[in-house]
């Protein structure tokens, strides 16, 4: 089992923050401007990079998240390019997680077993796969697992006390909390809601809980990570990004774009404690 995830959570929790997981999406404006973001974001803070992998019916993703995934699509990008931009990530960066995010259907047409080895050579540490249930283990998660990939679930607010143990069975790397019912993008609405169920996850599991959805700005970030190991950003990073682009296009700020957020974001998860 890939242990970057583990000693990185460790490592923030040593430094009494939370850890921050950005979302990218592979192939987003282009390849070429796709891997120089992926590889500016450690230095920007980002503790853990979840990069998606782009579908043409993606069922829990907002416009900003679609949008992404369209750009990329239409440059070209496929699961075998996104592995690429890892392997190539992994030539500069040995210590930065590294996770797919995304759905199931690029994977089985990929092929199940190819698919969890390329990803472990090329130097993933995990896997969220938002359209399988825990009834699917036998599927992608069992496979990923055996494999040396840790397997993220999510939970939601809709996640009661009979159906969490069955959640977190397979579970590794971290917990994924959605902070919201409904789309990525939107507003958190109670914030203290999500600490509570921050708290109610973490007494059933040892595993590091990051909340997700819902977190734009670094005062979200300050908020969230009072309660959360983890602080996860994707919406409002795809919008930087797109917001950089000309028609389309990447420009000269694209990549500085991203990273002015994420250091941003990084400030807030700083003085989420203090």
């Amino acid at each position: 089992m890939s242990e970057r995830l583990a000693a990185r959570f460790a490592a923030c929790a040593r430094a009494n923050r939370p850890a921050l997981v950005t979302f990218t999406m592979a192939g987003d404006p282009d390849h070429e401007t796709s891997q120089a973001i992926l590889e500016a974001l450690p230095g920007a803070g980002a503790d853990v990079i979840e990069l998606g992998m782009p579908f043409s019916d993606p069922m829990a993703d907002g416009p900003g998240i679609q949008m992404a995934g369209q750009r990329a699509l239409s440059g070209g990008q496929t699961l075998r390019r996104t592995l690429a931009m890892v392997r190539a990530f992994r030539q500069r960066d040995a210590d930065t997680p590294i996770v797919l995010m995304g759905y199931y259907n690029p994977i089985y047409v990929f092929g199940v077993e190819a698919f969890v080895a390329a990803a472990r050579g090329a130097g993933v540490d995990g896997l969220i796969v938002v359209d399988l249930p825990p009834e699917e283990d036998e599927e992608l998660c069992l496979p990923a697992l055996a494999a040396g990939l840790n397997f993220i679930r999510l939970t939601t607010p809709t996640t009661d006390e009979r159906r969490l143990p069955a959640v977190l069975r397979n579970t590794s790397g971290f917990v994924y909390y959605v902070s919201m019912t409904g789309i990525t993008g939107a507003a958190i609405k109670n914030r203290a809601a999500v600490g509570e169920a921050v708290r109610r996850i973490k007494a059933h599991t040892q595993l590091p809980v990051a909340v997700g959805f819902g977190i734009k700005t670094a005062d979200d970030a300050a908020v969230i990570g009072k309660d959360a190991d983890g602080v996860v950003v994707g919406t409002a990073l795809c919008n930087a990004i797109a917001q950089s682009l000309d028609n389309g296009l990447a420009t000269a700020g694209t990549v500085a774009a991203a990273t002015a957020l994420v250091r941003d974001l990084a400030a807030g998860t700083r003085r989420a404690r203090t």
